[in-house]
């Protein structure tokens, strides 16, 4: 097990020349309540890094931008190959997740170094300890710290000018456990800070057993996804990730070592389940409930406006959404894709599910289909495990850099309004600034969920919209209106439909 912290020099620089260009002035006084940056008197000298490196037995390891080959500039060679074959996988969260720096919202790196501009300190530690030192070291020397893991943070949390950066994505521990306490007796999983949903699956189904986790196999699981609320294939069955989550363990801000549950520092536990990820302190385990495998049928679905009108694309459309709330309520969960002319689920899994059940709730759309000769693909089958079903249905997921603005649509709506929210649909895949939406099948009621710090309107969800603009890697001005399409146009579409949402 292992813990990396970076220095983000390389970030700091660029983001305080902008700042200083828009008007900002950056303090050099350690007194400020600014924190010291690279060019400020108050940050630590060569003398203090490398006493602090010594401090945690030469963990400290200086930030090398990934991008640096596509460049001419001090970090590496310019090297027209590496950076060829580097464009071609900037697209995959490992080639982020495996480095200390790299993020994949790039939107939060102002154009600092990625591979399609022109040419023109992290460290290891072994526990809680390293990461109590970094953060008194911080402290000390009036530095900003921000939390990584895997860099799939969309709100550009994971990096941050002149920050020293805590790595946790080396936590790799996982054990499954007996838990009993007054609430819950059963088995469970304690895993690190820096397991990945793919991680933790695997050594769930070795023990026949599934865990909640998101579709993205990539995700850590203790950060931003439990501590934001967590959604994925079995949350109808079970709710969401942060409901499972039976403690906590956590270093404060003041440096302590602390287990946050149901009974030990209840306030904090509530927080952290649901609260947002790197908000309350800093995790460097979780413990959460873990079931016995089950059967789970699964299946995708695509179908396009080809060779048909409009009106009958977005009437198929109005279909597979009336069919959400069936899907929810027979313990399913449904992530599917809207374009301007493709809608595609992948998948639509139903645990304890049959081909049967299955084939019943899609019929109204496959006979729809039919009477329109429409063009479709569809395919649907029974596993053994849910483990066998994720592995074999779930797509090939890169990451989408996209501008992105999100909604909760109630249950409420779906049945209500459904013409409405589907009119809403076409009038965003139809804006030349979006190209996609997605969205989970949610239904609460199915399970109980604890009193926590989940964001409410996830109870009377249905579906998590995300709304999605093409990210432009050279021209931040293009990104800036796209977002602002995404922001005051588009999002309020969705908003009228369910004012009181969130």
């Amino acid at each position: 097990m292992s813990v990396q912290i970076a220095c983000l020099g390389w970030l700091s620089i660029l983001i305080a020349v902008f700042g200083k260009a828009s008007g900002l002035s950056v303090p050099s006084s350690s007194t400020s309540r600014c924190r010291c940056m690279p060019q400020d008197t108050c940050w630590p000298s060569d003398h203090e890094w490398d006493k602090f490196n010594k401090n945690i037995d030469g963990k400290l390891i200086a930030t090398n931008p990934i991008a640096s080959p596509c460049h001419i500039d001090s970090f590496a060679r310019y090297n027209e190959t590496k950076c060829a074959s580097l464009r071609s996988d900037w697209g995959l969260p490992e080639t982020h997740y495996k480095t200390s720096s790299s993020i994949m919202a790039s939107t939060y790196t102002n154009n600092s170094c990625n591979p399609f501009l022109p040419k023109e300190a992290p460290f290891k530690a072994r526990d809680a300890s390293d990461v109590q030192k970094a953060m008194h070291f911080a402290k000390r020397h009036n530095i900003r710290l921000v939390i990584r893991n895997t860099g799939h943070d969309l709100f550009g949390r994971s990096t941050g000018a002149g920050a020293l950066g805590i790595w946790m994505h080396h936590m790799k521990d996982i054990s499954i456990v007996d838990y009993n306490s007054s609430h819950y007796t059963s088995k469970a999983m304690k895993m690190g800070a820096g397991v990945q949903s793919f991680e933790a699956s695997a050594a769930a189904s070795r023990a026949g057993l599934v865990i909640v986790t998101g579709n993205c196999p990539t995700v850590g699981l203790a950060g931003g996804y439990s501590q934001g609320g967590g959604h994925g294939q079995l949350v109808s069955q079970f709710g969401l990730a942060a409901d499972q989550v039976l403690e906590w363990e956590v270093v404060l801000a003041d440096g302590k070592l602390v287990i946050a549950s149901l009974t030990e520092n209840s306030d904090l536990y509530w927080a952290l389940s649901g609260g947002g990820g790197g908000t309350y302190g800093i995790v460097i385990s979780m413990t959460s409930k873990a079931y016995p495998e089950l059967r789970t049928v699964s299946g995708n679905l695509s179908f396009t406006d080809t060779g048909i009108s409009r009106e009958t694309f977005f009437k198929a459309v109005e279909i597979f959404t009336s069919i959400l709330p069936s899907i929810g309520d027979a313990g399913g969960a449904s992530i599917w894709w809207l374009i301007n002319n493709t809608m595609s689920t992948t998948p639509t899994a139903i645990p304890r599910g049959t081909v049967a059940l299955y084939n019943s709730l899609f019929d109204p759309l496959l006979t729809f289909f039919k009477k329109n000769n429409m063009q479709y693909t569809y395919y649907v089958e029974e596993f053994p495990t849910f483990n066998n079903a994720y592995q074999k249905m779930k797509p090939s997921e890169n990451i989408t850099d996209a501008l992105l603005g999100g909604r909760y649509i109630p249950r409420t709506v779906v049945e209500q309004n459904l013409a409405g929210l589907v009119s809403s649909f076409r009038a965003i895949v139809e804006k030349d600034a979006t190209f996609l939406i997605s969205g989970t099948t949610v239904n609460a009621s199915r399970v109980a969920y604890p009193d926590n710090g989940v964001n409410p309107a996830w109870r009377d969800a249905i579906i998590n919209i995300l709304i999605g603009g093409s990210f432009n890697y050279t021209d931040r001005n293009t990104n800036t209106v796209r977002q602002q399409v995404i922001t005051d146009a588009l999002l309020p579409l969705l908003e009228k439909l369910a004012p009181g949402g969130a």
